[in-house]
């Protein structure tokens, strides 16, 4: 019996997670939640699998649930709130596997101190190892702590290298669907509405990773994560689209064989591959392989997705230009879904920020957050020069 805590547990990953939890009783038991702002899913997600621990995001929100268990007369599970509270739902002792899933920055502190707290990780949130990468991965050597990735591409690396050594890998390859423009004239780019980038050929996904697909920075964020999680330098991670998605990413080794992971597009599956390890649980996630009538293979379009260079040049460039890359993302991506800036404003605020952003190499977290806040005061100060002069 695994005691699984779910950081992020109302959102897409977290849902996934406790379905799992619910289908695999025996083997995996909820011990500590940490939700958002959705007060009444996390009471239901209380009332069905009876948390220690649930932390929410505001003091107001955590008496509004406290009050609501209260009223259905459910005792035992202590409410906490807001970033400290995240932190004790990923450290509680009796914790044996974190689940990573908050989008953004915001689940960075409770996923490190869960490292070194000497948690297994089971990673959803790629901007955790954008952020914070190195001090993430030296913390989890430290603490001889696993770091097994849910990302369907990160996944499908991690099995696909239990094939070789990391010194016989010659290089890996991320699948990328190229999202709802792959085959968008180049001008039409400027006249992209939110509501036709919100339209993924593949995947149901928040907002901001929904925009990320579009603009392909999402596949920079998983090659910054790929180059951090794997110990590979950014001209060993490429990238490949695949319309399909039903090669979820491949390893190609120095004697020229390539492995390759296929399987449903369905998250439970790379999810259930992380709780399970190192064993596999059976499951009814079957593929079938009489669906497959033809892959397609192509090179990234690097004008049509200057996301994706700008990507490999933060990769290059080090951690202060990663962090900074992340943030400038999150502050245009907001600006373009509220109307406040065109779909190409997205890669400019970004480009504009790198080439603002001085070499840095943050030390510790509080170093990590502050360089995140200063990337995010300079984008929104462009974002808000793009628009003037738009």
């Amino acid at each position: 019996m695994k005691n699984i805590a779910i950081l992020g547990s109302t959102g897409s990953i977290g849902t996934s997670t406790l379905d799992i939890c619910q289908r695999y009783p025996e083997r995996y038991r909820v011990v500590s939640l940490a939700a958002g702002t959705n007060v009444q899913l996390t009471f239901q997600q209380c009332v069905q699998f009876r948390p220690t621990v649930v932390s929410i995001a505001n003091e107001y929100l955590a008496d509004t649930l406290s009050e609501m268990l209260k009223n259905e007369a459910i005792h035992g599970i202590e409410v906490v709130y807001g970033t400290a509270g995240t932190v004790r739902v990923a450290t509680l002792p009796e914790v044996d596997f974190v689940v990573s899933a908050i989008v953004g920055v915001a689940g960075l502190e409770a996923t490190y101190a869960a490292v070194n707290a000497g948690k297994t990780i089971g990673l959803a949130n790629k901007e955790a190892m954008v952020a914070a990468g190195e001090l993430i991965t030296t913390a989890a050597k430290k603490n001889n702590v696993a770091l097994l990735p849910i990302d369907s591409e990160h996944n499908a690396i991690h099995q696909c290298m239990r094939g070789g050594t990391a010194a016989e890998v010659k290089q890996i390859w991320l699948t990328a669907s190229g999202g709802p423009f792959r085959n968008t004239p180049l001008a039409d780019f400027e006249s992209i509405t939110p509501a036709q980038a919100l339209k993924h050929p593949t995947w149901v996904m928040g907002q901001r990773i929904t925009i990320d697909s579009a603009t392909m920075l999402n596949k920079g964020l998983e090659i910054i994560e790929a180059c951090r999680l794997f110990d590979l330098p950014p001209e060993k991670v490429r990238v490949t689209v695949h319309p399909q998605s039903t090669i979820h990413s491949l390893v190609e080794y120095v004697d020229g064989s390539i492995l390759a992971q296929l399987s449903v597009t369905d998250m439970r599956l790379p999810i259930l591959y992380a709780m399970a390890y190192p064993e596999r649980v059976p499951s009814d996630l079957t593929f079938d392989l009489s669906m497959l009538s033809h892959l397609d293979f192509q090179q990234p379009d690097f004008e049509r997705f200057p996301c994706l260079r700008l990507s490999y040049e933060a990769a290059k460039a080090g951690p202060a230009h990663c962090i900074a890359l992340n943030a400038a993302d999150e502050i245009a991506v907001a600006a373009f879904l509220k109307g406040d800036l065109p779909f190409l404003g997205i890669p400019r605020t970004i480009e504009r920020v790198l080439e603002l952003t001085p070499l840095a190499n943050p030390g510790s977290i509080a170093e990590v957050l502050a360089a995140d806040a200063a990337a995010r005061a300079t984008a929104t100060t462009v974002a808000a020069e793009l628009l003037v002069s738009h």
